[in-house]
C-alpha cells in the first residue's frame, strides 16, 4: 500500500471518528433535540391515523367530541360557567343515547350551588370520568406541585377521576402520552370496560388537526333525538369539552388548546378535549412510539459515518455528491421505516448530520488538492501546450501522467537555415536578431500549439515539439504534417513583410523541419528539484537526423517513413530519396508532403516510380510528364538536380544514398 492511500484511510478514519463524537454530542444538546422533535411533526403529519367513526360490530364505535362551541352557547344562551345540573341533564341523555363512556374535560373543584352539585352528583356514575387538574407553583425558594381534583360528593357518586394535564416539550408542543397512570384517557378507556394497550408515557400519534374527530355540538347532545341521526352515539366514548368551531391561531393562544406537530403546517391550536380523544385512541389502539435510547442512536450514527467514509474514500466527484445525497435519502428512509413500520422514533438529523461530517472534510481536502494540480499543470504546460489544451488538462489531471509511460509519438524538429551566417552578419546587432528571432519562432510555434501539439522546448533557433502526449491524439502524425507545413507557409509570409519592411536589406529567412513517428518515453525528465516534460527515444533521435538531412535532400520538409504511413492517404506524402543514419543499418526512404490538399493514388505512385527511377541512376523521365501538376513537376526537377550533382560528384556510399548525421 503506497503513502497517498495510507494517509487517505487515516484521513477517512478521523474524520469518520470526530463526525461520530460530534454527532452523538448534538444528540444530547437541547436545541438539536427540538430539531429531531421537528423531524417527528413532519413524519407524524405524513399519513395521521384515521378515527373510528362507526361502530364495528363489537359495540366500538370510535369516539365522539361533544363540544362547548359557539352554536351550543348561542342556543343554551348562558354564561360560562354553565350550571351543573345542565351537565347532568347531557350526562343522562348521552346514557340515554347508549354512549359507552362519559369524559367530563372539565374541571369541578369549587361548589356551585346546592340544587345544581346535587343533580350533577345524582346523574354521575363509574361510566362517567372526571378531569383533575396539576400545576407547578415556582417561587424562590420552591416549586411546588398542586393536584386539583373534584368535589369529594361527586367522587362518592361513583365517578372516575382522571388526570387531564399533559406534558409539553420544551417548544410548547405536545407530542408525548402524559406519563400518569391515572391519566384522563386511561381513565376513559376503564369506564368503557377497555384496557390500554400500548404504555404510557410514549410519542403521541397525532390523529389530524383540530376538528378531525367527529364532533357534535353540547345542545345537540342534549336532545339526539331530535338533532342526530338515530343510533349516532350507541356504542361510542363521548368526550365532552371546550371546542370553538373557530380555530384558535397559535400566536394567539388559548386556555385548554395545544400546539400538536400539526400546527406547524396550520398554524392553529387543538382543543384539549380533542387531545383527550387523541390519547384515549393511541392506548386503545396502540398507536404510540418508542423513542431509540441512546445505544440505538448511536449505532445509527455510526453505520452512517462509516457509510460515508466509504463514499469519501474515493476522490470527491460527482459521483460523490450523488453518493452522499442517497446515503442521507437511505437515512430518512430507514428513519421513516421505523416510525411507520415498528413505530418507532429513530431521529434522522445526527446519522444525516454524521454523513455530510465524514463527506464534506474530505471533499474539501480533494477540491484544494485538484486546485493545486490544476494550478501545477497550468503553470507546467502553460508555455508549452495550446490554452485548450491546458485547459483539458487542468479539468482532467487524470488524463496527465507524469511519472513516464510508453506511448506512440510524432516528433518535430524545425531549424532555421543558415542561421550561423545570419548572426554573423548581425553580430553587431544582437537585439535586432533576437527580435528577428523572435519574430520568426511565433508563428512558428503558434503553428504548433493551434494543431494540439506540445512545445518540448526551444534549442537556441531549433524548435522540437511532439504530439500525442499529454493528452490522446488518434491523428497525431497528420496534425504535425499539418503544423510542418503552416510553419513553411509562416516564413513565406514573414520574409514578405521582411521584404515590405527592408527591401532588399531583409533577409531571406528558410527553415528545415523534420517529422518522425514511433514509439517513445515522455514524461518528467530531470533531477529531483528541476525537471520538464519531455520525450525520449529513438524516434526522437531520428526526428532530428531528419531536420538536418532535409537540406541535402533540397526539401524543406522531409518524413519518416513511419509518419508517412500514418498519413496516408488522407495527405500525400512523396518519396524524395533514401537515406542511411549513423547508427542505423541499411538505408530508408523519406518522403515529403507538398500541400494538405489530397492527391490521387496514381499520381502519387506514378510519381514516386518517377523518383525510384531517379535514385537508382536510371533517369526518371522528364518533369514534363507531370506538366499537368506544376508542384509535382517543379519537386521532381530538384530531385533530379540534386541526384545529378551527387552522380557527378559520387560519394563514398551508393549513388542512391545519403548520410544523415
Amino acid at each position: 500500500m503506497d503513502r497517498t492511500k495510507r494517509r487517505r484511510i487515516v484521513e477517512t478514519a478521523f474524520c469518520a471518528a470526530a463526525a461520530i463524537l460530534l454527532c452523538l454530542g448534538l444528540s444530547l444538546w437541547q436545541p438539536f433535540r427540538m430539531a429531531e422533535a421537528r423531524v417527528f411533526d413532519l413524519f407524524a403529519t405524513l399519513s395521521p391515523p384515521v378515527a373510528a367513526t362507526a361502530d364495528d360490530g363489537d359495540g366500538d364505535g370510535g369516539i365522539v367530541v361533544v363540544a362547548i362551541d359557539e352554536p351550543s352557547f348561542a342556543e343554551i344562551g348562558l354564561q360560562w360557567p354553565w350550571p351543573r345540573d345542565l351537565h347532568a341533564r347531557l350526562v343522562d341523555a348521552l346514557r340515554q343515547a347508549g354512549v359507552r363512556a362519559i369524559g367530563l374535560d372539565l374541571v369541578f373543584a369549587e361548589p356551585s350551588s346546592e340544587a345544581a352539585d346535587a343533580a350533577l352528583a345524582q346523574a354521575l356514575g363509574p361510566d362517567v370520568v372526571l378531569a383533575a387538574d396539576e400545576s407547578v407553583i415556582e417561587t424562590p425558594q420552591m416549586s411546588q406541585l398542586i393536584r386539583t381534583e373534584p368535589l369529594p360528593e361527586f367522587v362518592a357518586a361513583g365517578a372516575r377521576v382522571g388526570l387531564a394535564s399533559v406534558s409539553l416539550d420544551p417548544d410548547n408542543v405536545l407530542r408525548r402520552v402524559p406519563a400518569a397512570p391515572d391519566g384522563f384517557a386511561a381513565k376513559l378507556l376503564e369506564a368503557a370496560g377497555e384496557a390500554p394497550v400500548a404504555a404510557a408515557g410514549g410519542l403521541l400519534r397525532p390523529m389530524g388537526p383540530a376538528r378531525s374527530y367527529p364532533t357534535v355540538s353540547y345542545y345537540q347532545a342534549l336532545d339526539p333525538g331530535t338533532f342526530l341521526p338515530p343510533g349516532f352515539l350507541k356504542g361510542k366514548i363521548a368526550v365532552v369539552g371546550r371546542s370553538l368551531q373557530m380555530a384558535i391561531p397559535a400566536e394567539t393562544g388559548g386556555a385548554d388548546s395545544f400546539a400538536t406537530p400539526f400546527t406547524s403546517a396550520t398554524g392553529m391550536l387543538v382543543p384539549g378535549v380533542e387531545i383527550q380523544a387523541t390519547i384515549a385512541d393511541n392506548l386503545r389502539h396502540a398507536l404510540t412510539l418508542r423513542p431509540a435510547g441512546l445505544p440505538l442512536v448511536a449505532g445509527f450514527v455510526v453505520v452512517a459515518a462509516f457509510a460515508a467514509a466509504f463514499v469519501a474514500f474515493r476522490p470527491a466527484d460527482l459521483w460523490s455528491v450523488l453518493a452522499g445525497l442517497c446515503l442521507v435519502a437511505a437515512v430518512f428512509g430507514a428513519s421513516a421505516a421505523a416510525f411507520f413500520g415498528l413505530r418507532l422514533f429513530l431521529p434522522p438529523l445526527a446519522p444525516s448530520l454524521a454523513v455530510a461530517a465524514v463527506l464534506a472534510p474530505l471533499a474539501a481536502r480533494d477540491i484544494t488538492q485538484e486546485r493545486a494540480m490544476r494550478r501545477g499543470v497550468i503553470r507546467a504546460f502553460g508555455h508549452y501546450l495550446a490554452p485548450a489544451l491546458v485547459e483539458r488538462l487542468a479539468r482532467d489531471p487524470s488524463a496527465l501522467k507524469l511519472g513516464g509511460e510508453r506511448r506512440e509519438l510524432t516528433i518535430l524538429f524545425s531549424d532555421i537555415r543558415n542561421f550561423t551566417t545570419l548572426a554573423e552578419s548581425m553580430k553587431d546587432e544582437p537585439e535586432r536578431l533576437t527580435q528577428l528571432i523572435n519574430r520568426l519562432l511565433t508563428p512558428l510555434s503558434q503553428a504548433v500549439l493551434d494543431r494540439g501539439g506540445t512545445i518540448d522546448k526551444f534549442i537556441g533557433d531549433c524548435i522540437m515539439a511532439f504530439w500525442n502526449a499529454p493528452l490522446d491524439d488518434p491523428d497525431h502524425a497528420r496534425h504535425a504534417v499539418e503544423a510542418g507545413l503552416a510553419m513553411l507557409a509562416a516564413v513565406e509570409g514573414l520574409n514578405a513583410e521582411l521584404g515590405a519592411e527592408l527591401g532588399a536589406a531583409a533577409p531571406k529567412l528558410a527553415v528545415g523541419v523534420g517529422i518522425n513517428t514511433g514509439t517513445c518515453v515522455v514524461g518528467n525528465m530531470g533531477s529531483a528539484t528541476r525537471f520538464d516534460y519531455s520525450v525520449l527515444g529513438d524516434a526522437v533521435n531520428y526526428a532530428s537526423r531528419l531536420e538536418s538531412a532535409s537540406k541535402e535532400c533540397a526539401v524543406p520538409l522531409l518524413v519518416g517513413a513511419a509518419t508517412a504511413a500514418a498519413i496516408s492517404p488522407g495527405l500525400a506524402p512523396l518519396l524524395v530519396a533514401r537515406i542511411a543514419v549513423k547508427g542505423r543499418s541499411g538505408v530508408a526512404p523519406v518522403y515529403t508532403v507538398l500541400s494538405v490538399e489530397p492527391l490521387g493514388d496514381e499520381a502519387r505512385k506514378r510519381f514516386d516510380v518517377a523518383v525510384e527511377a531517379l535514385l537508382a541512376g536510371e533517369g526518371g523521365g522528364d518533369a514534363a510528364c507531370f506538366a499537368d501538376r506544376p508542384a509535382l513537376a517543379g519537386l521532381h526537377a530538384t530531385i533530379a538536380a540534386r541526384e545529378a550533382r551527387r552522380n557527378a560528384k559520387p560519394l563514398k556510399e551508393a549513388p542512391h544514398r545519403m548520410e544523415a548525421s
